[in-house]
């Protein structure tokens, strides 16, 4: 049996228009008729899924970030309590796939909450969205928490002990010195990670949550055109993650110390 291509099914009316047009409307509009292409045909529900990746993908990695930071952190303190707590957050949250995550935040969390607010959660709208934002924000803070400590940890002791001759306290120190040393080091690292949030954010879909694969398997059960729906798709992804290279790359090149290339792969391996 021959597959009939038809890459003309992007200017097509899409059946489930009417359910998503509102969402990023302004955008989304502007990038249709920047291309050439009517609001409510396939390629409208592509860009729909890229703007709800880009949502979750965004959101969750400022909440891992922070997250990352602040573990890392403790993961390099002279003491064992926090540093223990460090270790057992980022072996419980770097260990469990993140699809068995998704499902355990989005069905059994709202359930094992109180029942007023197990039904709030449920209810609350785009909850798939804030969902998957902190399922990929907790997994991806666990990997990252260990990039910071290992950039830490690679510097020099006697920056610590230079900063704490000037009378900085330990959290001066880490501010103004280690830390902005260490992200310098890690820059790399970090930038793949951001690359794995866009990538893991595609899980999502199992939750519900419309972004870039799921519209693309809407689209390819509308229209039988899976080839063209999938190929698009990953024509979308590989553009989106090239930009994030290049803008990480320059990132990288504006921090960069004299000296301190020869660490940029520290913490890289985990």
């Amino acid at each position: 049996m021959n597959y009939n291509w038809n890459w003309h099914i992007f200017r097509e009316a899409s059946p489930d228009a009417a359910s998503w047009q509102a969402e990023h409307g302004a955008l989304r509009r502007a990038l249709l008729e920047l291309l050439g292409f009517d609001v409510g045909s396939y390629l409208d529900t592509l860009l729909s899924g890229l703007l709800w990746t880009l949502a979750t993908s965004l959101s969750a990695w400022i909440m891992a970030l922070v997250l990352g930071t602040l573990v890392g952190i403790l993961r390099t303190l002279p003491r064992r309590f926090p540093v223990a707590c460090a270790n057992a957050y980022i072996e419980l949250f770097r260990n469990i796939p993140l699809l068995v995550q998704m499902f355990l935040w989005y069905f059994v969390i709202p359930e094992l909450l109180p029942v007023e607010w197990g039904n709030r959660v449920k209810s609350m709208p785009n909850s798939a969205f804030f969902t998957a934002v902190l399922c990929l924000g907790f997994f991806t803070s666990s990997r990252i928490a260990i990039q910071v400590s290992a950039g830490v940890q690679s510097l020099s002791r006697g920056q610590r002990l230079a900063a704490q001759s000037l009378g900085f306290t330990n959290a001066q120190t880490y501010r103004y010195v280690l830390l902005p040393m260490a992200f310098r080091i890690v820059l790399p690292p970090l930038t793949s990670e951001f690359l794995n949030v866009i990538k893991n954010s595609a899980v999502a879909l199992t939750i519900g949550l419309m972004e870039l694969t799921a519209r693309a398997r809407a689209m390819q059960e509308f229209s039988f055109q899976v080839f063209e729906a999938f190929t698009a798709a990953t024509i979308i992804y590989v553009a989106l993650n090239i930009v994030v290279v290049i803008l990480m790359h320059r990132i990288e090149r504006y921090f960069q110390l004299p000296g301190m290339t020869h660490r940029a792969s520290a913490g890289g391996g985990h």
